[in-house]
């Protein structure tokens, strides 16, 4: 028994958290019955599962990594008249983009049918780096690169970079043009159009944006149009930085929600040999905690006033 966003993956319907949209709509039934609850279960091999009417069946696993073109969307969108990047992988398998590229984007693009190697690849948790040559307009000074790497607040949407730095003039897809420079930026969380939307912010329009390499996966020499295989190295690889990576944010969060649950306060470090002995305060008598000394001014104003109104009441007299 599997949870059913868990099977609707590795049967490559889609990734797992698309997989979990799609039972909520009441799109996924189950022997008949629609199928609401995340935490339901089923085995593929006794139950009959419908996605959309259509029954799911279990695929060897296929990964490609693509050279995408610009003019190619990522996914498969029978509304849109653009060109789908799936089209140029002659595959039968049902195959989805690990990490999609928007329309006029290029290079590395991730095809595979594993919905829970996508997961791994495209949730923030396992901090997989994406990283990015864009070539922008203009010159970005210090003060830019340094905003790009701060963060910069869009839409409501705080969008920063891992890291943001000035290539080389001359790159492998080209070279930089009059009043145009290149630049490698790494992010580990990608927002729709994160780059392109951070760069005009800061009045650098993106002319062209390159994907170049997803963790340890790198575009490397192929060709605009191209694909090739993934490697079983490279597919394990892939999975097992995706675990390392995403146990050690799960532990550091562990930590800090420990810290803030006990408030626990550090023991001061011990005194060693050569440590200016700390001074010792004198205790505070109650007499000197709640009642202040008179000053002498004061108990001579107060015996003038005295002096004053015995003359002035024998005067009367």
């Amino acid at each position: 028994m599997e949870r059913l966003q868990k099977l609707l993956a590795q049967a490559g319907i889609a990734s797992r958290r698309h997989a979990e949209e799609m039972i909520l709509a009441g799109r996924v039934r189950v022997n008949g019955k629609v199928v609401q609850e995340l935490g339901a279960q089923a085995d593929p091999e006794q139950d009959a599962i419908l996605v959309d009417n259509h029954p799911i069946i279990v695929e060897s696993k296929a990964y490609y990594v693509l050279n995408k073109p610009r003019g190619y969307i990522s996914d498969r969108d029978d509304t849109a008249e653009n060109k789908t990047a799936l089209d140029l992988v002659p595959d039968g398998r049902r195959l989805f983009a690990a990490g999609r590229l928007d329309l006029m984007s290029e290079g590395l693009l991730l095809l595979t049918n594993d919905g829970e190697l996508a997961n791994r690849l495209t949730h923030p948790r396992y901090e997989h780096e994406k990283e990015y040559l864009a070539l922008v307009f203009g010159s970005p000074d210090d003060k830019a690169m340094e905003r790009l790497e701060r963060g910069i607040l869009y839409d409501g949407q705080w969008m920063r970079a891992d890291s943001a730095e000035r290539a080389g003039k001359s790159q492998a897809f080209g070279e930089a043009g009059r009043d145009e420079t290149w630049l490698r930026i790494i992010l580990h969380e990608g927002k729709k159009r994160q780059i392109r939307h951070m760069c005009a912010a800061l009045g650098h329009p993106v002319k062209r944006l390159i994907r170049v390499r997803i963790g340890p996966l790198k575009l490397g020499n192929l060709k605009i149009g191209e694909w090739r295989k993934l490697t079983r190295e490279e597919v394990e690889q892939l999975k097992m930085r995706g675990v390392e990576r995403g146990s050690r944010s799960e532990s550091r969060e562990a930590r800090n929600e420990e810290r803030r649950a006990s408030n626990i306060k550090r023991d001061k470090p011990k005194r060693k040999a050569g440590w200016a002995k700390p001074k010792i305060r004198a205790a505070k008598t109650k007499q000197n905690s709640h009642h202040a000394p008179k000053s002498k001014i004061e108990n001579l104003s107060r015996t003038n006033v005295r002096d004053r109104n015995s003359k002035i009441r024998n005067h009367k007299s």
